[in-house]
């Protein structure tokens, strides 16, 4: 080798071994994933993360649609790296803002569970969560300027004990699934896994999914368009699109048996209403009057020795208990299908999900009437989510979601939900 071949290979090696990028490249997780409980006094199911500087834990309901994070600012906020964004910088601009008083841009902050919203800064700060490969934990990670909304006391009514905010998940670019899929260079994807525990799980970025059987529950998903409702359904300005995330279901079953359904309930309008969309803020699936009473007729009829006995709020359908037998998915009890696309794309509701056990003696239908004109037609809820996983790709819009783990004598615990 001659000297000036010498010299070009140490130099290159020097460079390698110097360079910012190629760290930051090495590091760099492949997911990210936060636990998730369900708090049993409120059905609301909250997260934690870490935040500030220096780092403390904040407790947080999830909410599916959710088009930012927020968190209460007038209680014990301290941070030396909390920042105010500025009026038309770059983190109003990618919030939307378009409030702006003293130079610093606002939001409203709203809670879904007492449907109580307020004014609040637009923030910046340090954020820190645990990443993963899909199989084991790995080391927490830091995004050191994540936007988020200040709250105030008057928002958190109605939200879990403890808990100081929202953790919002919609399609907007300041929800966390789009900040740490850009902070990171994710795939714009995300996974939702809810339980009736505290081992339920969300993932920002691709799978597998290693469940404790060591089996990737990714593997079994089916797939459906997500849509997007051109009118905002929840909070914001209008003429805005929804941040929330819609399905399309084109038919009801009750045991293989089509629901007789006004049809068009299942479409959305041009005025944004009618369609399916998923909460989980809301702890049982939310259904149009009609539809509900269509539902609760096929459903009866479909278990004729099972005896109805008095409803208990809030639900209208409540069967004797010591009637249905149970197997490792719950009651025995007619199985509930959502067609999806076509006939091959079925979201399927199981015993476990379908009903709730009223103390010794009832089981309840865990559906409930939402009225005669409601905003969205069909809202999937929390409890028909549990132990299914659900994916959500932004990018393609597109929603995976598996049938019931409980078939497969799993639960939404996966080997990488441990604390690192």
């Amino acid at each position: 080798m001659s000297v000036a071949q010498s010299f070009l290979l140490l130099c290159s090696l020097l460079i390698f071994s110097l360079s910012p990028i190629t760290a930051q490249t090495s590091l760099r997780p492949k997911a990210l994933v936060l636990r998730v409980a369900k708090d049993t006094a409120t059905l609301q199911y909250v997260t934690q993360i870490k935040q500030r500087t220096p780092l403390v834990p904040v407790k947080l309901t999830v909410h599916l649609g959710g088009n930012i994070l927020w968190v209460d600012c007038e209680k014990g906020y301290v941070s030396s790296t909390n920042k105010t964004a500025r009026c038309g910088s770059a983190q109003c601009n990618l919030a939307n803002a378009k409030a702006c008083g003293g130079g610093i841009c606002g939001a409203g902050p709203d809670n879904p569970i007492s449907n109580t919203g307020t004014h609040g800064d637009i923030r910046i700060d340090v954020l820190s969560i645990q990443s993963t490969d899909g199989r084991n934990p790995g080391r927490a990670v830091t995004v050191p300027n994540f936007i988020f909304l200040c709250g105030s006391e008057f928002v958190l009514q109605g939200l879990a004990s403890g808990v100081v905010g929202i953790a919002g998940l919609g399609r907007s670019k300041v929800a966390l699934p789009s900040q740490l899929a850009a902070a990171f260079s994710l795939k714009r994807k995300f996974a939702l896994c809810l339980s009736p525990f505290d081992d339920g799980a969300i993932v920002f970025g691709d799978g597998p999914y290693y469940d404790l059987n060591n089996f990737d529950v990714s593997k079994n998903l089916k797939y459906t368009p997500l849509f997007i409702n051109k009118v905002n359904t929840a909070s914001g300005f209008l003429g805005e699109p929804s941040v929330e995330y819609f399905i399309g279901v084109t038919s009801v079953h009750v045991n293989g048996k089509a629901v007789p359904l006004n049809k068009t309930l299942l479409s959305i309008d041009n005025e944004g209403v009618g369609g399916t969309k998923i909460s989980t803020v809301n702890p049982y699936t939310v259904l149009e009057t009609s539809i509900y009473k269509a539902l609760v007729q096929a459903f009866a009829s479909a278990m004729p020795k099972v005896a109805r006995v008095a409803p208990v709020a809030p639900f209208g359908a409540c069967f004797r208990l010591q009637d249905i037998g149970f197997t490792r998915i719950g009651p025995v009890v007619p199985q509930i299908d959502l067609v999806l696309q076509n006939k091959n794309v079925v979201w399927s509701i199981h015993g476990q999900n379908s009903m709730v056990q009223i103390g010794g003696d009832a089981l309840c239908l865990g559906f409930v009437d939402g009225g005669v004109n409601p905003r969205t037609s069909i809202v999937i809820g929390a409890r028909q989510l549990e132990n299914y996983l659900l994916q959500f790709d932004l990018a393609t819009s597109r929603l995976g979601f598996s049938d019931s783990l409980l078939f497969e004598r799993a639960t939404c615990t996966f080997n990488f939900t441990s604390i690192a």
